[in-house]
């Protein structure tokens, strides 16, 4: 995880997300020619790990993966825990796996889950990169597609204490058949029910999406084809948003706007849309 931080994150909100890749050059590539992201290797604990910066602004990392990791290549949202061998507990308590970690990365400590479902995350106990100050229009927000938005919405809440009243509130909402996760009032999260855990369309199957936003999503979806990656349109979901399947078969999404994080529209899923 990164060093460039401001301070403890909220207990159980999303803090950053994290890629890690056989080929990094390769990767920061293709990334730098979609999202026009710039990378900082600097001052970050371990080799072969990078910052991508949006605008000067920390929102992404993306590592190298060491060949005796068993993690698989998915964008993987963290999120925070003032004790991640507790919250490591609560998610195996509740049917789910821990598959990395609990283990000390920098001045942190991490941990590599999977839900009931298989949707991947992660668990960051530390201080917080500037990344989760959320700001609009740079950061990306999060969806997860599931295969019952209330059931994950139970197994989640459970785990990182969700709601959760006080100054560092999180609340829970069932809004349109999905559940929307707030923190201090800030949307945080959506969760959409619809996925398909035996679909062999990895677009379909649980997963946490990481959508990224940009100005022209049309221009990063040729860019992600010309640069070795795969697009696929999200009909149904929002005209301004594409699928991207990178060159090492990570998947993610580019939209328009400034998303839920932002204060924008809510991104939906449907099954028949093939989500990104």
């Amino acid at each position: 995880m990164p060093t460039m931080t401001e301070a403890l994150p909220v207990r159980g909100a999303p803090c950053w997300v994290n890629l890690l890749v056989r080929d990094l050059p390769g990767a920061q590539a293709f990334y730098a020619a979609v999202l026009d992201w710039k990378f900082d290797g600097s001052g970050i604990p371990g080799e072969g790990f990078s910052v991508a910066l949006a605008d000067g602004r920390p929102v992404a990392g993306i590592g190298a993966r060491s060949p005796f990791l068993a993690a698989p290549t998915v964008w993987t949202p963290y999120f925070a825990s003032a004790d991640v061998n507790g919250t490591a507990d609560r998610i195996r308590e509740r049917g789910a796996t821990v598959a990395v970690g609990p283990l000390a990365v920098g001045e942190g400590r991490a941990a590599i889950a999977s839900d009931r479902d298989g949707a991947v995350f992660g668990v960051w106990e530390g201080a917080a990169p500037v990344w989760s100050s959320g700001a609009a229009g740079t950061s990306p927000w999060l969806e997860l597609w599931t295969r019952d938005a209330f059931e994950a919405a139970l197994f989640y809440g459970e785990v990182f204490s969700w709601p959760r009243p006080g100054p560092d509130a999180i609340d829970v909402a069932y809004e349109e058949e999905q559940v929307v996760a707030r923190v201090s009032g800030r949307p945080m999260a959506v969760l959409s029910g619809g996925a398909v855990g035996s679909a062999p369309d990895p677009r379909i199957r649980p997963r946490w999406i990481v959508h990224f936003p940009v100005e022209d999503a049309p221009r990063a979806a040729a860019q992600a084809d010309r640069a070795g990656g795969e697009t696929f349109p999200a009909p149904g979901v929002r005209s301004s948003e594409y699928v991207v399947r990178d060159p090492e078969g990570a998947l993610f999404t580019v939209a328009e706007g400034a998303g839920v994080f932002g204060g924008g529209g809510t991104p939906g899923a449907t099954a028949d849309s093939a989500p990104g």
